[in-house]
């Protein structure tokens, strides 16, 4: 590995010396300082992804709107929530689980969350489930099963007229295990997820 980037670290040189154009020195400087910070152990990898920051920005003003009537009622440390994007459609575009796992939105049944569309907009409200949400290789409508856990057992939500169901413990129990080639999402506890606010 450290011989790959002392050779990549050669070639960029090399590749300076041969081209003075200054769009492509600014990406050679950029690497060059990247490349020396990781090596250090230095590098803020916080601040890499651009897209992960207007994800973040994207669902902390939806969920302003849609919470607007909660805010007066939600404690500060009630006013976080966690996302994991997956593009339910294949439509290239990623869709957000936004979960929450705090006293105002969990009780004794579950927690609740969203799933919304890459733009921002709703596609459902959940209730009373527990993460992780599981998403299946099935498909109604174009968009993957869902897998939800509510009650200690597993249920199946399948979309229908452009909604899944809000309440998984309602609907049909799958029998056996969740299925190993699902994807797990919003694993709150498991993944160790970033916490955001609101």
């Amino acid at each position: 590995m450290k011989n790959g980037i002392l050779i990549l670290i050669a070639i960029l040189a090399l590749s300076s010396c041969q081209n003075k154009d200054n769009s492509k020195n600014i990406v050679k400087t950029i690497v060059q300082d990247t490349l020396s910070k990781t090596l250090g152990g230095t590098a803020d990898l916080s601040e890499v992804s651009e897209k992960n920051n207007k994800e973040v920005e994207l669902i902390r003003k939806q969920l302003l709107v849609l919470l607007k009537k909660d805010l007066p009622a939600m404690a500060k440390e009630d006013r976080f929530f966690y996302y994991e994007a997956f593009d339910l459609n294949n439509d290239k575009k990623e869709e957000y689980f936004v979960g929450f796992s705090n006293s105002y939105f969990c009780g004794s049944g579950g927690c609740s969350g969203y799933i919304l569309k890459n733009e921002g907009m709703v596609i459902n409200r959940f209730t009373v489930t527990d993460f992780p949400i599981y998403v299946t290789t099935s498909s109604n409508e174009k968009f993957y099963d869902l897998i939800f856990e509510s009650g200690g057992k597993f249920h199946l939500l399948k979309m229908k007229g452009g909604k899944y169901p809000s309440n998984p413990s309602v609907q049909e129990v799958i029998k056996g295990d969740v299925p190993k080639e699902s994807t797990k999402v919003l694993d709150i506890q498991g993944k160790k997820l970033e916490k955001y606010s609101f």
